[in-house]
C-alpha cells in the first residue's frame, strides 16, 4: 500500500476559488480545530450563525410563550415552509416540516392500510433504520418485504433498475427508495426509478436524507408519491429540521405520527400542530438557506463533488482499492473499501473509528456492509486535501501496527 497523492493538483483545482474554502470557511463552524471532520453525512454541522438565529426563535417564544406558539408560529412556520420548498422545487402547499427523514418513512408506512401478503419493496443498500421501520410495518399488517439486491461495488445505474424491477410484482403496495445510500454514498437514479414503479402502478417514497443540499432537486418534477428530506445535513439546518412533500392527491391519506387538534382539517393543519414542542430547528432553515446562498449553490456543489472524487482517487490507489462506483453515481460523499482481509464485523468497524478518533484525531465513519469494512469520506466546503491525506496515511499505520485488525 502507498501513501501519494494520485494525482498532484493545486488546491484551486479542486475549490475554483481558494478563499471560500477550506480552513477558511471552518470559521464558520463550532467544530472542533484539532479533529480532522470528515463525516458531514451522518448528523451535519450547523453554522454559528444559524444556531445564532434558532437561539433568537427560542427566545422570541420565552418572552411570550403563548403569543408565540398561538399567534406567531402558525404564520411563522409556514413562511420557512415555502422558503425551504422554493429552494427545492416544491410547491409549499405539499410540503410540512418534520424531526428527521426516517419520521417521514415512518409517517407513510402508519398512513398506508396494509392488508396481508401486501409486499413493500426496498434495496439492499437502505438505510438500516428504515429497513426496521418497513419490516416491522409488514410484521405488523401481514405484509412481505422484498429487498431488491442491489450489487456493491457496483458498475452502473442499471445495475439498480433490473434489481428494483425484478422485485416488483402485481402485491407490490409502496417502494422505498433512497435518493442518496447511507453506507455506500450512491447517488441512484431515481427518476427512471419512479418511471419504472409507476408504469407497474407502485407508488414511490423516496428517502431523501442526505439530498437536500447536497444534489440540485427539483421535487415537484421527480414524480415520487413521497419524499422525505433532511435539512440538518447538507442544508446546515439545525438538528431536528426535515420535510416531507407529498403529491396532492396523496395528502387525505397522510397523518402524522401523533394525532392532535389539526386532524381532520387536512395535510398542513394535521402537521403544523401536534402538542407542544421547540419549532426552532424549523425556523431555523432560513438562517440555513440564507447562510448557503452566499456561496453559489453551483459553485458549492462543484467543489464537494470534484473534493469527494479527488479525495476517492487518493484513497483507492493508497489503499490498493478498485473504484466501488461509476463516478456519475456520486456526489459529495464517497466509499472507499478498507485495505487487508477485514472481516465484516461492526465491532471491527467500531474499533477501526474508534483508533482513528483517539489515535488521530480523524472523524469518518467505518461502514459494515456487502460483506467487508468501507470508510465513507465526506466532503463539505471546510475540507482540505491534507485531511484526505492523513487519513490514507492513518489507515496504513493502522495496518502495519495491529495485524490483528486485518492484515
Amino acid at each position: 500500500m502507498g501513501t501519494s497523492s494520485p494525482t498532484t493538483v493545486p488546491w484551486a483545482f479542486v475549490t475554483g476559488t481558494p478563499n471560500e474554502f477550506g480552513r477558511a470557511a471552518r470559521r464558520h463552524w463550532w467544530l472542533d480545530p484539532d479533529c480532522i471532520f470528515l463525516n458531514h453525512g451522518s448528523f451535519g454541522a450547523t453554522p454559528r450563525e444559524v444556531l445564532a438565529a434558532q437561539d433568537e426563535w427560542r427566545l422570541r417564544m420565552e418572552r411570550q410563550p403563548l403569543q408565540f406558539l398561538a399567534r406567531t408560529l402558525p404564520g411563522a412556520l409556514r413562511a420557512a415552509a415555502d422558503e425551504l420548498a422554493a429552494s427545492i422545487g416544491a410547491n409549499g402547499a405539499n410540503l410540512v416540516f418534520i424531526e428527521n427523514a426516517t419520521a417521514g418513512v415512518n409517517t407513510v408506512l402508519r398512513s398506508l392500510a396494509w392488508n396481508p401478503g401486501d409486499e413493500i419493496v426496498f434495496t439492499s443498500h437502505g438505510y438500516g433504520a428504515v429497513n426496521k421501520a418497513i419490516r416491522c410495518t409488514a410484521e405488523r399488517h401481514g405484509a412481505r418485504p422484498v429487498e431488491a439486491v442491489v450489487p456493491f461495488p457496483i458498475e452502473n445505474e442499471q445495475q439498480v433498475i433490473t434489481a428494483v424491477e425484478s422485485a416488483l410484482s402485481s402485491r407490490t403496495r409502496l417502494a422505498v427508495l433512497d435518493h442518496v445510500t447511507s453506507c455506500s454514498a450512491l447517488v441512484l437514479p431515481v427518476a427512471r426509478l419512479v418511471e419504472l414503479c409507476h408504469a407497474r402502478g407502485v407508488p414511490v417514497l423516496i428517502d431523501g436524507a442526505h439530498a437536500p443540499g447536497m444534489l440540485p432537486l427539483d421535487i415537484e418534477t421527480l414524480g415520487a408519491d413521497y419524499y422525505s428530506g433532511n435539512c440538518h445535513k447538507w442544508l446546515c439546518a439545525p438538528k431536528g429540521c426535515a420535510f416531507l412533500w407529498a403529491a396532492p392527491e396523496r395528502q387525505a391519506d397522510l397523518h402524522p405520527l401523533v394525532i392532535s387538534w389539526g386532524w381532520p382539517e387536512g395535510f398542513q393543519a394535521e402537521f403544523a400542530w401536534t402538542g407542544t414542542r421547540d419549532p426552532s430547528p424549523w425556523l431555523g432553515v432560513s438562517a440555513a438557506l440564507a447562510f448557503l446562498r452566499r456561496i453559489p449553490w453551483a459553485h458549492r456543489w462543484d467543489h464537494n463533488n470534484r473534493l469527494a472524487a479527488w479525495a476517492s482517487r487518493l484513497l483507492e490507489e493508497a489503499w490498493d482499492a478498485a473504484p466501488s462506483a461509476p463516478a456519475r453515481m456520486c456526489a459529495s460523499m464517497a466509499t472507499v473499501a478498507v485495505p487487508g482481509r477485514w472481516p465484516a464485523s461492526k465491532a471491527l468497524a467500531d474499533r477501526l473509528h474508534d483508533d482513528l478518533l483517539q489515535r488521530f484525531a480523524i472523524e469518518v465513519p467505518v461502514m459494515d456492509f456487502a460483506g467487508r469494512l468501507w470508510i465513507r469520506v465526506c466532503a463539505q466546503v471546510y475540507n482540505e486535501p491534507w485531511e484526505y491525506e492523513r487519513l490514507a496515511e492513518a489507515v496504513c499505520h493502522v495496518l502495519r501496527n495491529d495485524p490483528g485488525q486485518g492484515a
